[in-house]
């Protein structure tokens, strides 16, 4: 089916509409519920002020994505590899870091519990 050139709503229940593609196209407001979308792709889309909620988005990938001010509550980010990425800025509070591996990283005013890491690394190597 082609459609082009629709300004109306469009309401689609109990469908297959696998293999679709969007170009061009404005979902503002759209929605979307008890939807299956594993592998589909999204490129040049704008999803600002989206909410996601009950989400399985395992094994996704954000390359090039502008996630800023983005807030993450009650997520699980088990086994999540963050390369490259601009965390200037962020809050981290009440997670869980077990086993957590931080390496390479600019660290000029990362605070722990209000503790400058830096202070914590400086006195940990005049031990060493």
């Amino acid at each position: 089916m082609d459609i082009r050139d629709l300004s109306e709503p469009i309401m689609a229940i109990n469908s297959d509409l696998g293999k679709s593609s969007f170009v061009g196209v404005n979902l503002s407001h759209a929605r979307f519920e008890d939807v299956g979308m594993a592998s589909a792709q999204f490129d040049s889309v704008n999803l600002s002020d989206g909410r996601f909620l009950n989400m399985n988005m395992s094994r996704v990938t954000f390359n090039d994505a502008l996630l800023s001010a983005a807030h993450f509550r009650d997520a699980s980010l088990a086994g999540a590899r963050f390369e490259h990425v601009d965390l200037a800025g962020s809050v981290i509070r009440g997670a869980n870091l077990d086993g957590m591996s931080i390496s390479n990283c600019n660290i000029a005013g990362l605070r722990i519990d209000g503790v400058l890491v830096s202070d914590l690394l400086a006195a940990y190597r005049k031990t060493e």
